[in-house]
């Protein structure tokens, strides 16, 4: 059972999705704006927020930001919107998941039940690696989730950390996509969109292309790998 947030101003997807989720036995609430959603998060510890993007005051993707400033908890967004270009924004902004309107409550169920475990496998069982790893000029510290390229901090997202850390215990070796989905994303299937759109970002901030790679390499076919540049 999870505490959720709904957060959606439609009154028939807003009471279809209170619906499902309290059959799932999980404890809902719900609001309408993006003010409103801020307001909750601020004073109640939810496990997962569900954001719409078009609410009435406050367009999600700018509230998606607004709450990454005051919580980590996970953010699942659903959206009409299929445009490649504002799904990368918004995973590089901070957002866990999406979901692109309509969707079925059995693919919302998945995808709740794998970021739950996300998250509560990071906050209670494996402690993250206590030794800064270091790859050539990259140094990454897990516990404090600082990471450095030749003395200057990267500022990173969760998911970038977390997939550059990944790769980073495992200098050199060619890491499967559907082991980094299912170690990174702890999920067991999964689009290779979602990798390569934070591999993409990542990349960026370490200075590289995919066409000119100095610590990330792909093998088209195989998977990724982290290694220091020659």
């Amino acid at each position: 059972m999870a505490s959720v947030l709904v957060v959606e101003d439609d009154p028939f997807v807003r009471s279809a999705l209170i619906r499902h989720l309290t059959e799932a036995c999980h404890t809902v609430r719900s609001v309408g704006t993006a003010l409103e959603a801020l307001r909750e998060v601020a004073h109640v510890g939810f496990d997962v927020v569900i954001l719409d993007l078009g609410l009435p005051d406050l367009d999600g993707a700018e509230a998606l930001k607004m709450l990454r400033g005051i919580t980590d908890v996970p953010v699942i967004i659903a959206t009409a919107r299929d445009d490649e270009a504002e799904i990368v924004r918004l995973l590089n902004d901070g957002a866990d998941d999406y979901l692109t309107k309509p969707f079925s409550v059995e693919h919302l169920s998945a995808r709740m039940a794998a970021v739950l475990r996300r998250s509560r496998g990071a906050a209670a069982g494996g402690e993250p690696p206590s030794r800064v790893l270091q790859v050539g000029g990259l140094s990454i510290d897990p516990l404090r989730r600082q990471a450095e390229l030749d003395g200057t901090p990267l500022d990173l997202t969760r998911r970038e950390f977390d997939l550059l850390a990944f790769l980073a215990g495992r200098p050199g070796v060619v890491v499967p996509r559907k082991e980094l989905l299912a170690e990174v994303w702890q999920q067991s299937y999964g689009d290779d969109q979602t990798i390569d759109v934070h591999l993409s970002w990542l990349r960026r901030k370490l200075g590289e292309t995919a066409a000119q790679p100095r610590y990330l390499h792909t093998l088209r076919g195989v998977g990724v790998k982290l290694e220091p540049p020659l």
